[in-house]
């Protein structure tokens, strides 16, 4: 099952409800995790998938105007502005400026929520920010430091703004190699040891990986990629049971990294914990993602459950 919302059944049911136009059951399930930040940041941004290609949210917003709804609204300004600025349409700036006054909005209608900060963050990667950086940084690049900052004074281990921000640093945005690792690197190894945060440097690996390098598939069979792996699997792995909602994507990195670093034994149980749901990434990074994804849990012995 590739849908995003995976085992969170109030938010596949509310996703259903958005795409026909109701929006009554995606107030009750956001205003539901006010206090639960990372649920809060994972439902907004599906529901705003759902409801970018429509105007149900402008239309909410004028109707209720309320936390949830402003957030609503940032989410999918946010969503609008970089899908235009990807696509080179010359709405883009506008669309831009329109997301920044929405997140404004959002953030002054919940100053503790770090929610409409991270939306905010996703736009970073748009203008080459040029804060330096803080020590501890070998390459030390320049970024959206402040910003990062501010997200994490509200709440220290958001995991989408963290995931944002080493966004910014990706070479496809203008970044580097070099810098991608580096920022990995530091923000995973301040993060508690079960954190999915630690996930952060397979990430980055993944996103630079370079198929046309010498032995590039043998990267995650290295010592170090191969202890990260092992050391997330044995110390946030056990966690997981005790979310609200299955991590799949960041269980998916978490596999992909076991089945390339030969760990099969361990990457059967990080399957076993996905169920039969499925991310796109980071399958998409080495081919056809169901084809891929297909192919790693073969590799395990795992049998492959029918595509819906």
């Amino acid at each position: 099952m590739w849908h995003p919302a995976a085992d969170d059944r109030t938010l596949a049911s509310v996703s259903l409800d958005v795409r026909a136009g109701r929006c009554l059951s995606a107030l009750e399930a956001l205003t539901d995790t006010r206090d639960a930040f990372a649920l809060r940041a994972h439902r907004s941004l599906v529901l705003a998938s759902e409801a970018a290609d429509s105007d149900l949210v402008e239309r909410w917003l004028a109707e209720e105007p309320n936390p949830e709804t402003a957030l609503m609204w940032a989410r999918v300004a946010v969503l609008r502005a970089l899908r235009a600025a990807d696509a080179r349409d010359p709405r883009a700036e506008a669309l831009e400026r329109i997301a920044l006054a929405a997140c404004d909005r959002a953030s002054a209608a919940d100053p503790a929520d770090p929610t409409p900060w991270a939306a905010r963050l996703a736009m970073a990667r748009l203008h080459r920010l040029r804060e330096p950086a803080p020590h501890g940084l070998l390459t030390a690049p320049p970024g959206p430091w402040r910003l990062f900052a501010h997200i994490l004074s509200l709440d220290p281990w958001h995991r989408e703004a963290h995931h944002r921000f080493l966004a910014c640093f990706f070479p496809r945005h203008g970044g580097s190699v070099t810098a991608a690792w580096d920022v990995a690197a530091f923000l995973g190894q301040r993060a508690p040891v079960d954190s999915p945060l630690r996930l952060l440097p397979l990430v980055a690996l993944v996103e630079c990986y370079n198929p046309t390098q010498l032995l590039a598939d043998r990267v995650w069979e290295q010592p170090q990629w191969r202890a990260t792996a092992l050391a997330i699997y044995q110390n946030w792995l056990p966690t997981v049971a005790g979310y609200r909602f299955t991590p799949v994507l960041d269980l998916a990195y978490l596999a992909h990294a076991l089945v390339m670093g030969k760990r099969v034994f361990e990457a059967r149980a990080v399957f076993t914990a996905m169920g039969p749901y499925a991310t796109r990434m980071p399958w998409a990074a080495f081919g056809e993602p169901a084809e891929q994804l297909s192919r790693a849990r073969r590799t395990c012995g795992l049998p492959v459950p029918s595509a819906s």
